[in-house]
């Protein structure tokens, strides 16, 4: 059982990389590859190695890699959710120089305004979890910087726009990378 988890963590890790590779390509609109988006993809790369390497070679405990496990399906279904409601909106992809021309208020962007960005977080931390090692805390803490960087770019692209009014109302609306309290 113990060699039959680590197979699934490491199956559904390698998927979910694969599947935000597929929508560098097939998703996102842009005409070509930032030097951010290069960054985040070594990034990426490395640490997916890292975390296959720790759930190969250190033992982990049963329950850290099945809440691990979850919160990385839990990651694709938000990943899923964002794709379908964004799909008209051809947006750009990661550190692209364009400033943006649509913006999505509906599903997953009603409570988050960068639902990708958190579905990649949640997904790094589920990883992390599953390998129940404290060398996984750094990937993560610097993935997580990654994405904050890149999705507070994306911000300051919004005001420069048609959209700057817009996006104000909907940044009072919807947290960053985690829905707002409303009391």
């Amino acid at each position: 059982m113990e060699r039959g988890l680590d197979l699934l963590v490491s199956i559904i890790g390698i998927a979910t990389v694969g599947q935000y590779l597929w929508s560098m390509r097939a998703h996102f609109q842009s005409s070509g590859m930032s030097s951010g988006a290069k960054i985040i993809s070594v990034v990426v790369a490395a640490t997916a190695l890292f975390f296959l390497a720790i759930i190969w070679i250190l033992p982990q405990p049963l329950l850290a890699k099945i809440v691990g496990l979850v919160i990385q399906l839990a990651s694709s279904a938000l990943f899923w959710w964002a794709i379908a409601r964004s799909r008209e909106a051809r947006l750009r992809f990661v550190f692209d120089a364009d400033n943006p021309h649509g913006l999505v208020t509906e599903g997953p962007f009603s409570y988050i305004r960068h639902p990708f960005y958190t579905s990649y977080i949640i997904f790094w931390a589920g990883w992390g979890i599953a390998t129940w090692s404290i060398w996984a805390v750094v990937p993560v803490a610097g993935i997580f910087v990654l994405y904050l960087i890149a999705a507070l770019d994306e911000e300051k692209k919004f005001s420069r726009t048609d959209l700057a009014g817009a996006y104000e109302a909907h940044r009072k609306q919807a947290g960053l990378f985690w829905p707002r309290l409303r009391w």
